[in-house]
C-alpha cells in the first residue's frame, strides 16, 4: 500500500462501482488525486479502459485497478473487494454507485422482465456492495465508509420513472437501516441523492432538450455536474465525516426544495406515450416500444 500520499484520503483504499463513466469517473479521479487508491468496477469495458488512460494521464496509474462488473451478480462485487484487498492490502470506502435508468413508461406496460432488472443493479447491486464492504471492513478493525448513490427520485413521487423511484426509495430505507446496524463496528453508511446531473445516462442523444427539460424543472441556474456528487462523496468517505451516519445527503440544485414534477401526471405527457427500458452507459442494449393508446 502506498501510505506516503497525501490528500484528504491519503492511504485509504476505495471501491466505486459504475466507475467508468459520469458521476463514478468523477468519483474515481477525485479520490485518486486526494491520495487514494481506487479499484474500480463497471460493465462497460470501453468506459474502464478509457478511464485508466485518464488515471494514468493524471499520474495516478499505479493508484487505480478494474474489473469488468455486474453489480447484480454475487461473485462480481465480492471480486471487486477481493481485487481491493489483494492489490492495495484493505478496503476503507465503498461507493455503491451504479446505476441504469431502468424500467419507463405506464405501470401498465412495464413487463416483470423490466421491473426485476431494475431492481437487480439498482437495488441488489447496492445490497452486495454493502454486504461485502461490511464484512470485510468488520474484519478489519478499523471502520470504514460505505456511500450509496440514491436520487431525489427516491425521497417523493413525480422526480423519476415509477421502477428507478421505487428502486431509489429502497437504497435510501436500506442506508438508514444498515447504518444503525453497522455502527458499533464505526462503520459508516450514507446515501447522496443527486438531482439531475449531466451524465451520458440522463442527457441521452439530445443534450439541448436535457438541458431545456432541467431548466424548466431546477431553480439553480447551472446543470449540475458529475464533479458535484463526486465532491459530496468525497466528504462521505474521508474523516472529516467521522461522526456522520444514517444521513441522506441532497445535492440537487433546489430541485426537491421546488418540489419535483418531473415526469408529469397527465396520461397525454410524452413521457407515458412511450415504454421500454433504459440500460444506461453499460454498453448493454435498452428497449423502446409504443404505447397504445
Amino acid at each position: 500500500m502506498n501510505r506516503q500520499a497525501s490528500g484528504r484520503l491519503a492511504g485509504k483504499v476505495v471501491v466505486i462501482t459504475g466507475g467508468a463513466s459520469g458521476i463514478g469517473r468523477a468519483a474515481a479521479l477525485t479520490f485518486l488525486g486526494h491520495g487514494a487508491q481506487v479499484v474500480i468496477g463497471d460493465l462497460n469495458g470501453a468506459n474502464i479502459a478509457a478511464t485508466i488512460a485518464l488515471a494514468r494521464a493524471s499520474g495516478h496509474g499505479d493508484a487505480i485497478a478494474a474489473l469488468r462488473a455486474d453489480v447484480s451478480r454475487e461473485p462480481d462485487v465480492a471480486a471487486l473487494v477481493d481485487l481491493a484487498v489483494h492489490r492495495f492490502g484493505g478496503l476503507d470506502c465503498m461507493f455503491n454507485n451504479a446505476g441504469i435508468g431502468g424500467a419507463f413508461g405506464p405501470i401498465g406496460e412495464t413487463t416483470v422482465e423490466e421491473w426485476d432488472f431494475t431492481f437487480a443493479v439498482l437495488v441488489r447491486g447496492v445490497f452486495l456492495g454493502i454486504k461485502h464492504a461490511a464484512n470485510r471492513m468488520k474484519a478489519q478493525g478499523r471502520g470504514g465508509s460505505i456511500i450509496n448513490t440514491a436520487s431525489v427520485a427516491g425521497l417523493a413521487g413525480g422526480a423519476g420513472p415509477h421502477a428507478y423511484s421505487a428502486a431509489k426509495a429502497a437504497v435510501v430505507n436500506l442506508t438508514r437501516a444498515v447504518s444503525a446496524e453497522l455502527a458499533h463496528a464505526r462503520i459508516r453508511v450514507n446515501a447522496i441523492c443527486p438531482g439531475f446531473i449531466e451524465t451520458p445516462l440522463a442527457t441521452g442523444p439530445d443534450h439541448a432538450k436535457y438541458e431545456r427539460f432541467v431548466h424548466d424543472r431546477q431553480p439553480w441556474p447551472d446543470l449540475g455536474q458529475p464533479q458535484d456528487i463526486a465532491n459530496a462523496a468525497l466528504y462521505l468517505a474521508s474523516d472529516e465525516s467521522s461522526f456522520m451516519t444514517g444521513q441522506i445527503m441532497t445535492v440537487d440544485g433546489g430541485i426537491t426544495a421546488l418540489g419535483p414534477n418531473a415526469f408529469g401526471h397527465d396520461p397525454q405527457s410524452r413521457m407515458l406515450r412511450k415504454a421500454g427500458f433504459n440500460a444506461g452507459s453499460t454498453g448493454e442494449a435498452g428497449s423502446l416500444r409504443d404505447v397504445p393508446r
